[in-house]
């Protein structure tokens, strides 16, 4: 699903990975996140694809509320198994979104 029609500006958090070979729980973890995700403040919507690179874009309405959702327990801990588990490397990048535009056919 691809999220539109946000009110800007707005804050787009890009989580790009290379997986490890060892995917075991990542799925249900995965899936266990975007589900707390939604409940935090500020959270906007998010997309994510996921292949030899995964790449998961979540937005949000301040930088405080991103920095509220890098520090929730759950969160942390998973991302912690990530590092340790599931990642070969990951990079992610925090965006000011000030101009947004798409088409649908």
């Amino acid at each position: 699903m691809i999220v539109d029609n946000l009110e800007m500006p707005y804050y787009a958090v890009v989580f790009s990975t290379i997986p490890s070979e060892n995917t075991e729980g990542y799925i249900e973890a995965a899936q266990r996140m975007e589900i707390l995700a939604k409940q935090q403040k500020g959270f906007l919507g998010i997309e994510s694809a996921r292949s030899k690179i995964g790449i998961t874009v979540s937005y949000w309405q301040t930088l405080a509320d991103i920095t509220a959702w890098k520090n929730n327990i759950e969160h942390t801990a998973v991302r912690e198994l990530g590092r340790d588990k599931w990642y070969k490397k990951y990079q992610l990048r925090i965006s000011k979104v000030e101009r947004a535009y798409g088409f649908e056919n």
